[in-house]
């Protein structure tokens, strides 16, 4: 006979905390008047609940009976247990022997099984997810996964053995609320350092083989595709006093996107070999930053990744991969980003991070925790074979608004730019959702809404920019990949000249509804495609055009054609409206030879620093920072320009044509408002010279001067001083593929 009851149970420690005492009672009212004697049948266990671990090594039962103890209406019955068992549980089933014939009951829990009770932790909360280190010295640990028939916990006091120390089945009456996984465990003296789950799940076939990473792990040990472990500890002290975050307003930023260990990681950085290739050799170099003039530096995604595929395929998210730190330590290699990050602030530049939340490499554990929440098993087998996240379930929001909120409170990290953003854009079941509930809910938290958030559409599946409308909320800034595409039809004779007037003024087409020339983040180039001398050197990759002949050449004419061209697109990036994004390496003239493949990007070559082409580069870079945070009244403007601030000229003083396709010249004046100067640039995107008809100045002691002309030799191209026209003369001739810039200024 079986009949249901209820327990009362209180763990505690005794004898000096150096045991655990069980006291457990019942009330004898739930007796029958048959039933004359209880008895407590109990065993204890950790990982398998059939499996009962033996109390005594000189014991060959795994199973104790104790009577129960009869006090006025009540039963009661103590266990006690070496500290040195936990932490455990015991399995516990009642028995009460019937007056007549010997025969027995059973008393169970309410659910027809045996009664359980942790020992040396406890049920612990479902909040927040990951380890919380308490001040009684318990870890709190929180896991979810909806799917799981059981979860492990294990734990490692020695993470150089495959086997963990110790392994605890979560009980899902006891350590389960809702979907969370949770318990709290006394480890203040036990010599856990790491840990893991198992997850067992008869629908998806999964045996729990493997030791999965808590998802939500801030400090991990990575000990190759199939041992990632999460460390027993609190994130590393800081010191932060005295940093002051940089907070510039978007239009004055200019960009600087970068590869981590590839930026310093050649022998021509000339850095120790410890410091090469780490966030230490990003700040080391910091000076070379300044004399570029950038104030934002944009890095390649950090988190941990398959090496396989590269950093835009992580399998983490809450922490920077081992390999940019001191190696073997990953709270070093945390408290490295943050000297960077804090060396970088004290000289005014800001840090921003590309992150990829759309997809993650085979190697993650999610899609073994619980693949159907965290990615997409619907929606076509495009998505399942990328292992697409499922970005606007739930839960998975909930992690990546949790884990960006993480980078910008722990590491002070300034922004974020998204790749793959129009994939943060699809439902459950892939769809595209016009107001989708992730990238709105970035756009109006209180902490991420006031960091940078840049959308960026490049795939890196299909290794493409894919153009959509991005939903905004006048709140995201956006990769404007028009501007990369129409600036190199234009130069290479392909473009219009309406198409080159609006993305010089900000691109209104996509960003007047509610938003300004600030959040275009302007490129022509980026890590992945034809690199800046390979894009006016090869015409198999797409809108490059090789200015007369293929590949390398010695051809003196085509060679001056190709720095016209490269001196073109820079100078482009640094007088329209919106951010200017240079690309590491195009200025000491990095090649992958046509490639236009992510993994041919080779290290950066500090020593070509020093050729002819990355000294006028370099230096012509500096000069237009230096130009545009001068003139910032009409170069890093907050808002579009009026028709009266802008006026448009075509060749020799008459209007522009813009109806015909075959016009490659452009010219404009910038009016800014007394008592600063106007500007004049103009555009000359064909094969023939042009006659510049410079516009009458307002008044008669002010003379044009001429900043650029990209047509001239080094170092003649540029200079602050300007260079006078001519007396009586109101024309300049424009050479072929060129482009000039003249400013207004008073010689009294």
């Amino acid at each position: 006979m079986e009949i249901g009851g209820q327990l009362k149970v209180m763990v505690k420690k005794t004898n000096n905390n150096k045991k655990y005492g069980v006291y457990v009672e019942v009330e004898s009212l739930q007796l029958d008047e048959e039933q004359r004697e209880l008895i407590m049948i109990w065993g204890i266990f950790r990982d398998d609940s059939t499996n009962f671990m033996r109390v005594q090594e000189s014991s060959t039962d795994s199973t104790t009976e104790t009577p129960f103890v009869k006090d006025c209406d009540r039963l009661s019955a103590e266990l006690e247990f070496e500290e040195s068992l936990a932490p455990f549980y015991v399995s516990i089933l009642l028995k009460s022997k019937l007056d007549s014939n010997s025969k027995t009951s059973t008393i169970r829990s309410h659910r027809k099984t045996n009664f359980i009770v942790p020992v040396g932790f406890r049920s612990g909360r479902p909040s927040p997810l990951g380890i919380s280190l308490l001040n009684d010295g318990f870890i709190n640990f929180a896991f979810f996964s909806r799917n799981a028939d059981s979860v492990v916990l294990c734990l490692y006091a020695d993470t150089t053995v495959d086997k963990p120390a110790l392994e605890i089945d979560l009980d899902p009456y006891v350590n389960r609320s809702g979907d969370i996984w949770h318990a709290s465990i006394d480890c203040s003296s036990l010599p856990f350092v790491s840990y893991g789950y198992r997850c067992r799940s008869s629908s998806i076939d999964s045996k729990g083989h493997h030791v999965l990473l808590d998802p939500y792990a801030k400090v991990i040990e990575d000990f190759g595709p199939r041992k990632c472990l999460g460390r027993l500890c609190n994130e590393s002290a800081f010191d932060w006093s005295g940093e002051s975050r940089p907070n510039l307003p978007m239009e004055k930023l200019i960009v600087y996107r970068l590869n981590v260990a590839r930026f310093t990681n050649d022998k021509s950085s000339k850095l120790p070999r410890d410091i090469g290739g780490s966030f230490s050799g990003i700040s080391d170099k910091l000076h070379y930053f300044k004399n570029l003039g950038v104030n934002a530096v944009l890095l390649e995604p950090i988190f941990p990744f398959d090496e396989q595929k590269g950093p835009y395929f992580p399998w983490h998210f809450f922490s920077p991969g081992s390999l940019y730190g001191p190696s073997g330590d990953p709270s070093k290699v945390a408290n490295s980003l943050k000297e960077m990050v804090k060396k970088l602030h004290a000289n005014g530049m800001e840090v921003l991070l590309e992150v990829v939340f759309t997809h993650t490499s085979e190697i993650s554990a999610l899609r073994e925790i619980d693949n159907s929440s965290y990615h997409h098993v619907e929606g076509g087998e495009e998505l399942k074979s990328r292992n697409s996240l499922n970005c606007n379930y739930p839960i998975v929001q909930q992690m990546i608004l949790e884990c960006l909120r993480y980078w910008v409170t722990e590491f002070h990290i300034d922004g974020f730019c998204f790749i793959n953003s129009s994939s943060l854009t699809r439902g459950f079941h892939g769809e595209f959702l016009s107001r989708p509930p992730l990238v709105e809910a970035i756009a109006f938290d209180p902490l991420l809404s006031k960091v940078k958030i840049v959308a960026d559409s490049w795939d890196p599946h299909e290794m493409e920019m894919k153009e959509i409308v991005f939903p905004h909320w006048k709140r995201w800034a956006e990769m404007n990949a028009k501007f990369c595409s129409e600036m190199r039809n234009f130069f290479r004779g392909k473009g219009s000249i309406s198409s080159l007037a609006t993305r010089l003024c900000g691109s209104g087409d996509l960003f007047l509804g509610g938003r300004s020339p600030a959040f275009s983040f302007n490129f022509v180039t980026r890590n992945v495609g034809p690199t800046l001398v390979d894009l006016v050197s090869y015409s198999s990759i797409e809108s490059s055009w090789n200015c007369g002949e293929e590949g390398p050449t010695n051809k003196i004419l085509v060679l001056e054609t190709r720095l016209k061209q490269i001196r073109n697109f820079i100078f482009v990036l640094f007088v329209s409206l919106g951010v200017p994004v240079l690309n590491m390496g195009d200025e000491c003239g990095q090649s992958t030879r046509g490639s236009p493949e992510y993994s041919d990007r080779i290290s950066f070559d500090w020593s070509a620093l020093k050729s002819g082409f990355g000294t006028q580069v370099t230096e012509f870079i500096s000069f237009l920072s230096s130009l545009r945070i001068r003139r910032n009244d009409l170069l890093q403007k907050r808002s579009f320009l009026k028709e009266d601030n802008i006026e448009w000229h075509g060749a020799e003083g008459g209007p522009p044509m813009w109806d015909d396709p075959s016009c490659k010249f452009l010219a404009m004046t910038l009016k800014a408002d007394p008592p600063l100067s106007d500007l004049f640039v103009a555009f000359n995107g064909g094969d023939c010279l042009e006659k510049v008809a410079l516009p009458p100045l307002a008044t008669v002691d002010a003379n044009w001067v001429c900043l650029v002309d990209t047509s001239l030799p080094f170092p003649g191209f540029f200079t602050e001083e300007g260079v006078p026209l001519e007396d009586g003369l109101e024309t300049y001739e424009m050479k072929s593929h060129s482009c000039v810039l003249f400013e207004a200024r008073s010689f009294i």
